[in-house]
């Protein structure tokens, strides 16, 4: 369910604003895409796990806040995150 360190650690690497960025709303939009997908993955063979699905509909709320403030700043670094990592809006 959760992301390995080495998973996270390229992440960071990919989406990083710049060197030794942990914090960015891109980095965290990053993260948590990776989470969501893979316990969606999860919930696609446990649909009655009831307490995965209510961690995922908070982590896609928590998405879609960090999303809204990226878009709110710049729209030109939303339209650029939600394209790298294929989000759909």
């Amino acid at each position: 369910m959760s992301i390995t360190a080495e998973r996270k650690t390229a992440l960071i690497e990919e989406y990083a604003t710049s060197k030794g960025d942990t914090g960015s709303p891109e980095v965290q939009i990053a993260i948590l895409t990776e989470r969501i997908n893979n316990l969606s993955e999860h919930m696609q063979g446990n649909k009655k796990d009831f307490g995965s699905r209510r961690g995922l509909l908070a982590m896609v709320a928590l998405r879609r806040k960090l999303l809204d403030y990226v878009k709110g700043k710049d729209n030109a670094r939303y339209q650029d995150i939600i394209k790298r990592l294929n989000i759909r809006r």
